[in-house]
């Protein structure tokens, strides 16, 4: 086994090998880039080196400065984590040229692999099960209509070179190919420097069915079971569960040895994952094989108890599979999904900044948390923007869906915007609790896991009314800690009650919930209150009582319990299927006679760069003509004018970094 070895990552994934390595006694070398200086990843490997700036282009994708980190530290392997280069052919032959091993397959199954044309060619001639369609290297256009005439509709487009769900169209008639086709094209071309297409039959409702597969130096290939990731938007994965609920043991059984026919096709090497489409009829199809560790892989480890990084370890050092597939067993259900800095009411707009409030639930026998940051570190705009991924297992799959729902109850961030509500929801949904979502559900129904589709106008005042209660019991416990303190402990202004001489005085309150200001005031003390401002009456409150994070109280004459998650700059309140989430505001503001600056510039919705200016001081623009671009998060969003006018001023140029909200350009007054 090896003694020392590099982590060409960051992030989560970098703390996962991390953890196994410790287990094995193996020391560990961390690289990091300007902007991870302070990351979790370098704090908690052996040795950690600098290796660029923040972009991924001047640091982790530079296998050369990963290498020269590797040979000055005297590591024996290199273990490439997911994304980066850890499907890069090259690198791959680059680290073994070096004289040190690659953890992950060999760089000529990668190559095999590396076109979406040529391992639809290569697995049909292995016999594995693949979609009907067009791979030809032929890309004459009148050619690719009439085979797509062939194939029949609804037909796909994909860029043969592709990923990431860019690249692809779904044409329904005849009519609509030679335009959909075009717009494929160019999409490939300008992402992926080539624009070869090939055409395959749409799968209507389609199932994301994965089957984990690992392979040694002695030819053995064996599989793991099967994920089921079909609950995806725009192609993206939002929830990863084992077992799948849609397969019969018949149907996991033909897609095992379906996946390890793939594997032995290209002769490979330690860990990877044989995608299929499955159709509601059952029939299964070939996508692709993920020649690298998968983000979901904890979802098989806590199904079949094993360690796949200690196993990508092993395999690396020349050792056989540990296991034989007879004796690999299946026990429970596991569900996955990942914690992200994103925000959903706004197109899932990726989201930065520094952790301010990161609650997690505690850890143990049913629920384990993957994460590379800690509260007080801060998402860059970088990188992917993953908090956390937040795998739960149980006996059965009613039990684990319980057990996600707890545990997201249990979870708060706070500082940049998150998608824990959204996935809330997501795991109450019928599409989810049914075991019946498909790949294009959650883009059809998007609006069903939005907060306008599960308002509830009851469950909202009660919610608000215990919010406003928690602010209360925490405002008179701190100024009895205060008044404790003190020089006059006893004094009556040690109870913060309002009282006044002749009558309970009247205390306000203000809260920000999105983008509304809430004011409320309360008469009472000490758990009994009377609240206006929640309706059209005032909301009668007796026997609260705040015990840890416990709220109990009667509202109008009903009790109610609650949970609170929030800190002294917001209130959360949890009821046990929603939340509600006020931050504070001052109860007095100034309004200001010249407010309104809406209509009069162009904002940095993120932080970002930015990567082009396309107007200029002194142009007339019209309503939504594109001022600027910005990069963040590994996307491109455009800036557009609110309204027509003329361009007053302009604040960054290409290349600049920008803050969250900065002004970057002014329209002229109207």
């Amino acid at each position: 086994m090896f003694e020392k070895i590099l982590i060409a990552n960051r992030g989560e994934i970098a703390c996962r090998v991390i953890r196994t390595c410790r287990t094995l006694g193996i020391s560990t070398v961390a690289v990091y880039s300007e902007a991870d200086a302070d990351a979790q990843h370098v704090r908690q490997a052996d040795e950690a080196y600098p290796i660029g700036g923040p972009r991924p282009a001047e640091s982790y994708l530079r296998g050369d400065a990963i290498l020269e980190v590797a040979r000055l530290s005297g590591a024996q392997a290199i273990h490439p984590g997911y994304g980066f280069l850890s499907e890069n052919a090259d690198f791959a032959d680059a680290v073994e040229a070096a004289g040190i091993a690659f953890i992950g397959p060999k760089a000529a199954s990668m190559r095999k692999m590396g076109s979406k044309a040529g391992a639809k060619e290569l697995m049909q001639a292995a016999g594995v099960p693949v979609v009907p369609g067009y791979t030809g290297e032929d890309q004459d256009p009148a050619l690719l209509q009439r085979e797509a005439d062939r194939i029949g509709y609804p037909l796909m487009i994909k860029a043969a070179h592709g990923g990431g769900g860019k690249g692809m169209r779904i044409v329904r008639e005849a009519g609509e190919f030679a335009a959909n086709l075009e717009s494929c094209q160019r999409e490939a071309r300008n992402a992926f420097g080539r624009d070869r297409v090939l055409l395959e039959r749409y799968v209507e409702r389609p199932r994301h069915i994965e089957i984990q597969i690992f392979g040694d130096n002695d030819g053995q290939v064996i599989h793991l079971n099967e994920r089921e990731c079909s609950a995806q938007r725009r192609y993206q994965k939002v929830l990863e569960e084992s077992p799948s609920p849609f397969l019969s043991p018949q149907q996991r059984a033909q897609m095992g040895a379906a996946a390890v026919q793939a594997g032995h096709a290209i002769n490979y090497v330690n860990a990877g994952t044989v995608e299929f489409i499955v159709g509601q009829d059952g029939a299964f199809y070939f996508m692709e094989i993920n020649t690298r560790l998968q983000v979901e892989h904890p979802v098989t480890e806590l199904v079949t108890g094993l360690d796949l990084v200690e196993w990508q370890l092993r395999v690396a050092a020349g050792e056989p599979l540990p296991l034989a597939q007879d004796a690999i067993v299946q026990r429970g259900h596991a569900i996955e999904v990942r914690l992200y800095a994103e925000d959903p009411e706004a197109g899932f707009l990726p989201g930065s900044g520094k952790l301010e409030r990161l609650r997690l639930p505690a850890a143990d026998a049913h629920v384990r948390l993957d994460s590379g940051v800690i509260e007080g570190d801060t998402v860059t705009i970088f990188y992917d923007p993953m908090i956390a991924k937040l795998i739960v297992s149980d006996s059965d799959r009613p039990r684990a869906l319980a057990r996600l729902r707890a545990a997201l109850a249990d979870s708060e961030i706070a500082g940049p915007k998150s998608n824990i509500e959204f996935l809330e929801r997501l795991a109450r949904h019928p599409a989810v609790v049914e075991g019946s979502i498909d790949t294009g559900y959650l883009d059809r129904h998007l609006d069903e896991f939005m907060p306008a589709a599960t308002a509830d106008a009851a469950a909202d005042a009660d919610l608000l009314a215990g919010a406003a209660v928690a602010a209360l019991l925490a405002q008179e416990r701190d100024t009895r800690i205060g008044a404790a303190a003190s020089n006059d402990p006893t004094s009556p202004w040690a109870i913060a009650d309002g009282w006044r001489l002749g009558h309970g005085g009247r205390r306000s309150l203000a809260f920000a919930r999105r983008d509304q200001r809430l004011e409320l005031s309360a008469h009472g003390s000490a758990g009994d209150y009377r609240i206006d401002g929640l309706g059209e009456a005032a909301v009668d409150v007796r026997g609260a009582r705040l015990d840890g994070d416990e709220l109990s109280l009667r509202i109008d004459g009903r009790m109610r319990r609650l949970r609170t998650l929030g800190d002294g700059a917001r209130v959360v309140v949890h009821d046990g299927e929603r939340r509600l989430r006020l931050d504070a505001v001052p109860v007095y503001r100034h309004e200001s006679a010249a407010a309104g600056g809406s209509g009069h510039s162009v904002n940095a919705p993120m932080p970002g760069r930015v990567v082009v200016v396309k107007a200029a001081p002194g142009d007339s623009v019209e309503a939504g003509q594109e001022v600027m671009v910005i990069e963040a998060m590994k996307m491109e969003l455009s800036l557009k004018a609110p309204r027509a006018g003329v361009i007053a001023e302009i604040r960054a140029a290409a290349g600049d970094f920008v803050e969250a909200d900065a002004v970057l350009a002014t329209l002229e007054k109207a």
